[in-house]
C-alpha cells in the first residue's frame, strides 16, 4: 500500500502530465472542429515549437518569456502556412491522403530538429526549476508551472471564442463551412488562422513540457498520447478533451508504479476500454 505522501505525489504528477496533454491536444481539437482534419503531426509541432523557444531563449539570448513570444509567433506564421499553401490544395481528398500527409509532415519536423539541434536530448532553461512544497510534500515547480498554463490557456481560448468576432467566426466556420461562407466569414483566412492558432498552443506546450521530458527529435510522440485523451473525452469536444487528458495523465503514474510491465501503454489500454464502451467518449 502506497504512503499517503506517495498517493498526493503521484496524484499532482498525474494531474500535471494531464494538463500537458491536454495543452496538446487542444491543438488536434481545434484544427479538426474547424477542418475535420487529424493533424497527426502536431506533437511534432509541439516538440519543434520547444526548440524555437530554446534557439529564441539560449541562442540569441532573449530570455524564456521573450523566446517563448517569439517563438509562438514564428509556429503561428508557420501554422498558418502549413494550411494555406499545402492543406487547402488537397480539399475534397481522401482521409488517407490527408492521414498520409500529416505522418509525413512529423518526419519532415524530426529530420529538421535532428539536422538542426542534434539528434541528444537537450534541457530548456525556464524560470520554473526547483521545487514547491505543497502541504509537506516536494513537487517540481516546472509540473506546477503546467497546471498553470493549462488553466490560463484554457480560460483564454474560452474567452476569446465566446467574446470575439474571429472566436465566433472560427465556431461558425467549425459548425458549417458553407453557411459560414455565405455569411461573409473569409473561411480559408479563418482556418488557416485556427492552423495558426494549434501551433501556438503547441508551442507553449513544448515550451513547459521541455524541463520535465527534455528536448528531443522524438519527444513529439508524446502527442499521441495526448490525442488518445481527445478520444477517451469525445473527440471534438474541448471540455470532453481536457477531462480525457486529465484522466489518462492521473491513471499513468499509478498504473506504471503498480503494472510495471505496462508502463507507457497505460493510456493507449484506457482508450481502447472506453471506445469499447462508450465508442463517442465520455462526453
Amino acid at each position: 500500500m502506497l504512503p499517503f505522501d506517495d498517493v498526493i505525489r503521484l496524484g499532482i504528477i498525474g494531474i500535471s502530465q494531464g494538463c500537458a496533454y491536454a495543452l496538446i491536444a487542444l491543438g488536434f481539437v481545434l484544427i479538426y472542429k474547424a477542418t475535420e482534419v487529424v493533424n497527426f503531426a502536431h506533437g511534432d509541432f509541439m516538440m519543434f515549437g520547444g526548440f524555437a523557444v530554446l534557439t529564441f531563449s539560449e541562442g540569441l539570448g532573449l530570455g524564456f518569456w521573450p523566446g517563448l513570444i517569439c517563438a509562438c509567433m514564428a509556429m503561428g506564421l508557420a501554422g498558418y502556412l502549413v494550411d494555406s499553401m499545402i492543406m487547402r490544395r488537397i480539399i475534397g481528398q481522401s482521409q488517407a491522403s490527408i492521414f498520409i500527409l500529416t505522418v509525413a509532415f512529423g518526419f519532415i519536423l524530426r529530420s529538421a530538429a535532428g539536422m538542426f539541434w542534434g539528434w541528444s536530448p537537450v534541457s530548456l532553461d525556464t524560470p520554473f526549476d526547483g521545487e514547491t512544497q505543497l502541504a509537506g510534500i516536494s513537487i517540481g515547480s516546472e509540473r506546477i508551472a503546467s497546471v498553470g498554463a493549462a488553466i490560463v490557456l484554457c480560460f483564454a481560448l474560452y474567452a476569446f471564442f465566446a467574446r470575439s468576432r474571429l472566436g465566433v467566426a472560427m465556431q461558425a466556420t467549425s459548425q458549417n463551412q458553407l453557411a459560414a461562407y455565405y455569411m461573409g466569414i473569409p473561411v480559408r483566412r479563418v482556418v488557416s488562422l485556427v492552423w495558426a492558432i494549434a501551433a501556438v498552443i503547441a508551442t507553449i506546450a513544448g515550451a513547459f513540457m521541455a524541463p520535465v521530458t527534455q528536448l528531443d527529435s522524438t519527444v513529439g510522440v508524446i502527442g499521441i498520447k495526448a490525442l488518445s485523451g481527445a478520444i477517451v473525452g469525445g473527440f471534438g469536444s474541448i471540455p470532453g478533451t481536457i477531462l480525457g487528458c486529465l484522466l489518462i495523465g492521473v491513471i499513468e503514474p499509478f498504473s506504471d508504479y503498480y503494472f510495471p510491465a505496462i508502463k507507457g501503454v497505460s493510456a493507449y489500454i484506457v482508450m481502447l476500454i472506453v471506445l469499447f464502451v462508450r465508442p463517442d467518449g465520455l462526453i
